[in-house]
C-alpha cells in the first residue's frame, strides 16, 4: 500500500509530467504548421507523429493519477516555446524538451512505493522518450 506522503509526490511529479506532455503537444503542433521548405516534406509529419505522441503519453500520465485517486492538472507546462521557421532551431528545441521529458520520467521511476501497473506504464514512456532523443540526435547530426 501507497502511503499518503509517497501518493501526494508520485502526483506531483506526474503532474509535472502532464503539464510537460500538454506542452510538447502544443511546441510539436506549432512546428508542424511553421516548417517551410524542402525540410517540410519530411519534418511536417514527424511533428505531427510526436505532438500524436504527446498525446498519448498525457493521456496514459493522467490516467495514472486518476487511478491514484487525484486530480490532473489542466495546465501547460509556462516553458516557453520558441517560434521559429528554422527546422534546425525547431530541431534543437524538440531534441531538449524530448531530453527533459525523459530525464523527468526516469527520476519518476526511482521513486519508492510505486506499484507494478504505474512502473510499466511510465517505464514505456520512458523507453519511448529515449527514442525519440536518439531519433533527433540523429536528424541534428
Amino acid at each position: 500500500m501507497v502511503e499518503q506522503g509517497s501518493t501526494e509526490e508520485l502526483v506531483r511529479r506526474l503532474n509535472a509530467a502532464l503539464a510537460w506532455e500538454m506542452r510538447a503537444e502544443t511546441m510539436y503542433g506549432h512546428y508542424a504548421a511553421y516548417v517551410k521548405g524542402i525540410h517540410r516534406l519530411h519534418l511536417k509529419p514527424y511533428f505531427e507523429g510526436e505532438a500524436a505522441e504527446s498525446v498519448v503519453h498525457g493521456n496514459t500520465v493522467r490516467e495514472q493519477i486518476v487511478k491514484l485517486g487525484d486530480v490532473a492538472t489542466t495546465n501547460r507546462d509556462p516553458a516557453e516555446i520558441v517560434h521559429t521557421t528554422d527546422y534546425k532551431v525547431m530541431l534543437r528545441e524538440s531534441y531538449e524538451t524530448e531530453k527533459r521529458a525523459a530525464q523527468g520520467y526516469k527520476e519518476f521511476l526511482e521513486l519508492p512505493d510505486i506499484d507494478s501497473e504505474l512502473y510499466d506504464a511510465i517505464e514505456q514512456i520512458s523507453f519511448e522518450e529515449e527514442r525519440s532523443i536518439e531519433e533527433l540526435s540523429q536528424l541534428l547530426d
